[in-house]
């Protein structure tokens, strides 16, 4: 017979992880285009959670009414702690410090090199201005994504795998607690896109980060999910793990796991 002692150990072993964001019944349209139709889902702490489907199913949209950059017509959404549709200018600021959003095109400033670009989030976002403690800083993050010797280059010298790695980098500088990454494998070769999911995999292990990753590249929902959400037609239909997914093969996603 079990101790209450054993008992309470092996409760605490299973306990199951919070939700750092949950979406409820989410709508959104843009003139007559209904976008998203109902969308529910939680991310948890240090998931990677792959929303995957087809171009124009609502997956960007769905990422930008959770930061506030777009706001839904009707539903719920929580963020760390923050009801996201009512919060105030100074109040979305607040949330965005703490949430890393990857862009699909890097979105580096051109006429910044690579230093500078790292140095902008922590002199306007932090007030930091120490040369000794911004240098510490980007060279810390150019290190995490295996870049150091690309400080003082500009993006123009960049290859397209090396802007979503300073892109990434940039993000990581404030130490976000939850990584939105928008098609991070877009435009790139399959070796490129293998790395850029392993860097994926390598910030949530290191910064212990929770993830959204946008995508409708099979290879890097199957590289770094440990959850997957099928976006179609505005909801999301299906959910699993890859695996799961894969053996149940649904209709949704069928194009997809049979290509």
């Amino acid at each position: 017979m079990k101790t209450q002692e054993q008992n309470t150990s092996a409760h605490l072993h299973f306990i199951a992880p919070e939700a750092v964001a949950s979406v409820r019944n989410l709508y959104k349209s843009f003139g007559d285009r209904h976008v998203l139709r109902g969308i529910n889902l939680d991310l948890y702490e240090r998931q990677n959670l792959v929303i995957l489907g087809k171009s124009g199913t609502g997956k960007s949209v769905l990422i930008k009414c959770m930061v506030g950059l777009l706001k839904p017509d009707s539903g719920s959404i929580n963020v760390l702690g923050y009801d996201v549709p009512t919060l105030s200018a100074s109040e979305l600021n607040e949330l965005r410090l703490q949430v890393g959003f990857s862009f699909q095109l890097s979105a580096l400033y051109d006429s910044m090199s690579v230093r500078e670009n790292l140095e902008f989030p922590l002199k306007r976002n932090l007030g930091i201005y120490d040369r000794a403690t911004l240098r510490e800083k980007v060279m810390q993050s150019l290190q995490d994504v295996g870049l150091e010797s690309a400080a003082n280059l500009s993006p123009a010298e960049l290859s397209g795998g090396m802007k979503k790695r300073i892109g990434i980098a940039r993000t990581l500088i404030l130490n976000p607690k939850i990584m939105l990454y928008d098609e991070p494998t877009a435009g790139l070769d399959p070796e490129t896109s293998a790395e850029i999911n392993e860097l994926i995999l390598s910030v949530r292990d290191k910064y212990q980060t929770a993830s959204i990753i946008i995508t409708h590249d099979i290879t890097c929902a199957h590289q770094v999910s440990d959850r997957v959400v099928g976006l179609f037609e505005g909801t999301n239909k299906v959910e699993g793990t890859f695996d799961e997914l894969k053996q149940r093969n649904p209709k949704e996603l069928q194009a997809f796991f049979n290509y």
